[in-house]
């Protein structure tokens, strides 16, 4: 394994459970925490990894950028510290952006990719590029307290309360200016033309009422990538790791037994 330089700056994980590894991305403007609600089911098969990516949560002094590529690459020197050579990786929302940069930057690091609620595209339609435009505008106003509350009342209404309560104080605690970095950089990112790159087994993930990443995203990600599989959960949303999370394990675990 090639030597990293030392001063490259090192991203805060948490880790729980033994066997194959598994690691988890979690999205934009958020922690690992978002996974604690399916990281003690993994742990009971797997060596779960949830790191807080560069500007966020616990890595929150890291300098940018915070583009996707960046991003990816702090994932592959946290792997190499780790001793990690191969690992299934799951990444949801803009984590799923980061892990398809992941398994393009490193293709034999990446065993096999789930992509949960997430887009090879951000700005596909109309409305996505106008929702691009204005969230970093809303973040400059609101403030991070007052966004997490407006993201809550809009697109995370099946939450029970006190998970909707921890995710606004997870989001407010990030760093205004970094997170709209982060965004920018989330809609900057563009694989459709790199899909067809991707070969490792690949579980797409999507809820079927997602109105944030609605379903024409997640068949896009099916298409183009060639080993690739989508599954739809019903009644579930962009929320779906905190309304669905059994579903969620268990179309994960399903796939990672075969």
């Amino acid at each position: 394994m090639a030597s990293q330089p030392t001063d490259l700056p090192q991203i805060a994980y948490s880790e729980c459970g033994s066997g194959p590894p598994l690691l988890l991305v979690h999205g934009a403007m958020i922690t690992g925490e978002m996974f604690d609600s399916v990281s003690a089911d993994f742990a009971k098969r797997h060596r779960v990894i949830m790191p807080d990516l560069r500007g966020h949560g616990r890595s929150r002094d890291i300098p940018g950028p915070y583009d996707v590529k960046t991003l990816a690459g702090d994932l592959t020197r946290l792997l190499d510290r780790l001793g990690v050579a191969s690992t299934a990786v799951l990444g949801y929302s803009h984590g799923g952006a980061i892990a398809q940069q992941l398994a393009l930057n490193d293709p034999g690091r990446c065993a096999r990719l789930i992509l949960a609620c997430t887009y090879a595209f951000n700005r596909a339609t109309t409305r996505e590029w106008l929702e691009g435009r204005l969230a970093p505008l809303l973040i400059r106003v609101l403030g991070m307290r007052r966004f997490a509350r407006l993201v809550i009342s809009l697109g995370l209404k099946r939450v029970e309360r006190r998970r909707a309560r921890q995710v606004v104080d997870l989001i407010a605690g990030q760093d205004a200016k970094k997170m709209r970095e982060v965004w920018e950089g989330a809609m900057s990112f563009d694989s459709r033309a790199r899909l067809y790159e991707i070969h490792c087994p690949t579980l797409v993930l999507a809820g079927a009422e997602d109105n944030a990443v609605p379903i024409h995203h997640a068949r896009m990600l099916q298409t183009g990538i060639k080993n690739s599989r989508l599954v739809v959960i019903d009644g579930a949303d962009h929320a779906l790791i905190w309304t669905h999370p059994g579903e969620l394990a268990r179309a994960t675990e399903a796939f990672l037994a075969i």
